[in-house]
């Protein structure tokens, strides 16, 4: 006689919180956080089950820098899934004038809430670096056009908490003129990367470093 296979341990436990879950009338949030440092397969594998049987009043809530390796476009299709990317995370205008003059006390005109909203595209982190910089300087106006990610505190800012997460094997290039756009080739040129430059602009992208595609043909 056939026995059916038993189930994994993992999906044990999961049944046993999905079974949990069910108690809860008025709801059930489960935020993993940071999930971009994962990368065990049995770990997504996983996830996958539980978005399978929650039941729905239940929500799984991920925050991560990048997209996760679930059946998203299945989620997607199927009206199941709320994304909020980085366009809805950065600040408006108006948000950036309550953050940097009633949260940080800077006093700043609106032309220089606006200047300043410009060249970090409402990137809160850049806000909040500049908001520190600018503690005690008389030269407010020509700080803010001069601001730029070579500034003390987003140096350090980018480098311990991007460095480590840069794909392996990249290069970089200084350019005489301002470079803001560029595809694979023009990449390619530019850096000792070379024939690696697609694969390492798509994984810049997907880990959401600062490389934002123009259009959706990337």
């Amino acid at each position: 006689m056939l026995r059916s296979p038993q189930p994994a341990p993992i999906e044990l436990i999961l049944t046993t919180l999905i079974n949990e879950t069910r108690a809860y009338e008025d709801g059930f949030d489960l935020i993993p956080d940071d999930y971009h440092i994962i990368d065990a397969r049995p770990i997504h594998s996983a996830i996958t089950f539980l978005l399978d049987y929650l039941p729905p009043h239940a929500r799984l809530i991920i925050a991560g820098r990048s997209d996760p390796p679930l059946p998203l476009s299945r989620l997607r299709d199927g009206g199941e899934l709320t994304e909020i990317r980085v366009s809805d995370l950065r600040f408006t205008p108006d948000e950036a004038a309550v953050f940097l003059n009633e949260v940080m006390n800077l006093g700043l005109s609106p032309d220089d809430v606006a200047s300043l909203e410009t060249r970090t595209e409402g990137w809160i982190a850049g806000l909040q670096l500049a908001a520190l910089s600018m503690q005690g300087r008389d030269d407010v106006a020509a700080f803010i056009s001069a601001f730029a990610g070579d500034d003390r505190y987003v140096v350090y800012y980018l480098s311990k908490r991007f460095a480590s997460v840069s794909p392996n094997g990249s290069g970089t290039s200084c350019c005489k003129r301002p470079f803001s756009t560029g595809s694979a080739a023009h990449c390619a040129t530019l850096s000792p990367a070379g024939k690696i430059a697609r694969a390492t602009l798509a994984a810049l992208g997907r880990g959401n470093l600062f490389v934002v595609p123009l259009d959706a043909k990337r």
